[in-house]
């Protein structure tokens, strides 16, 4: 009689397994039957707003339902990382981040939520390459002669940034680390106002991505010292990298990713995966996109695995450099 009744407790679980699989399953291969969100932790109209945008349109065509994008500001994109992260497993919320969603773990030391382990990986999707640029009137008039004028002027010199983890803080903290002086560090609220201020003259120095640089750089307002690539670049060709002027090793690129909550089923990872990967091929997107002055990321790097490894290697590679600096947010 005992093995009888373990026999139908066994049975009783198999099947209830099977139907949740079951149920699952067609859910899965359902998907979409509502509206998805793309949510971008930064203000519409920034460099990466505009990605989500051209991306959302051919998505809402592969996927079959609007693909919409909603701007969950604050906290340096924690707020929206966390918001993503609590959401149903269902594939409805859709994360599109840069590289602070591996910066944020040493940065903040109370995030909500677990980087590594709180979210599944669709790929890996576009690079904005960086550049380091100065105030028009300031002395030095290349990269060499900048060394020297920072050896000279050590903490007077001020190198802006968009606030607590932007690319540009990151970028302006690799580039302290790498020179050996302890810069003033000028956050603002956006990059926005530290462009505006470049442009006046109020402080030194700026490293920023190319979509918000370049249009000050081609009319030359400002002065370009490098990029901070391992190549140089197609818009730029004549700009050496700083790797090449002398800082070896020196990469900052504000590389993007898609991601949604932990446990999602994988049939909709893998539509997500293909309605990304059809998105980037579409020829009007990648001509906009060149437009926006942003590489594609290659076929191989728009899957999971591809992304999963980016993000683990670039929270390894930034812990200690933001440890350092002693930026960071309680």
């Amino acid at each position: 009689m005992k093995n009888l009744s373990f026999q139908r407790k066994f049975l009783s679980t198999l099947m209830g397994g099977l139907f949740l699989a079951t149920t699952s399953l067609v859910h899965s291969q359902e998907y979409p039957t509502r509206p998805v969100s793309i949510v971008v932790p930064f203000s519409a109209g920034g460099p990466t707003d505009a990605v989500a945008r051209l991306l959302a349109v051919p998505m809402t065509k592969f996927l079959g339902q609007t693909v919409l994008v909603e701007n969950t500001v604050g906290a340096g994109g924690t707020i929206a990382s966390n918001r993503v992260a609590k959401s149903p497993k269902d594939g409805y919320m859709v994360l599109f981040h840069h590289i602070g969603i591996s910066t944020a773990p040493a940065l903040y030391s109370k995030l909500p939520y677990d980087t590594l382990n709180d979210f599944e990986y669709i790929g890996q999707v576009v690079n904005a390459p960086m550049t380091l640029i100065g105030r028009k009137n300031l002395p030095a008039n290349n990269f060499k002669e900048l060394l020297a004028y920072i050896q000279t002027n050590k903490d007077k010199v001020t190198l802006a940034n968009a606030g607590p983890g932007a690319v540009s803080q990151l970028c302006g903290m690799l580039f302290t680390s790498q020179v050996g002086v302890a810069l003033t560090q000028v956050p603002y609220k956006g990059t926005g106002p530290a462009i505006t201020d470049i442009l006046g003259g109020q402080v030194d120095l700026l490293c920023d991505q190319t979509t918000n640089t370049l249009t000050y750089i081609r009319s030359d307002k400002v002065k370009l010292y490098g990029v901070t690539t391992t190549q140089r670049l197609s818009s730029l060709p004549e700009v050496p990298t700083l790797n090449e002027q002398g800082l070896k090793g020196f990469q900052v690129v504000a590389w993007h990713g898609m991601y949604v909550s932990k446990g999602t089923p994988q049939p909709v990872l893998d539509k997500l995966n293909a309605a990304l990967k059809n998105a980037l091929n579409d020829p009007d997107v990648r001509s906009r996109l060149k437009d926006l002055n942003v590489e594609i990321a290659k076929p191989e790097d728009v899957t999971p695995a591809s992304l999963k490894h980016q993000v683990e290697s670039e929270v390894k590679k930034w812990a200690p450099i933001i440890k350092a600096s002693g930026a960071y947010v309680e």
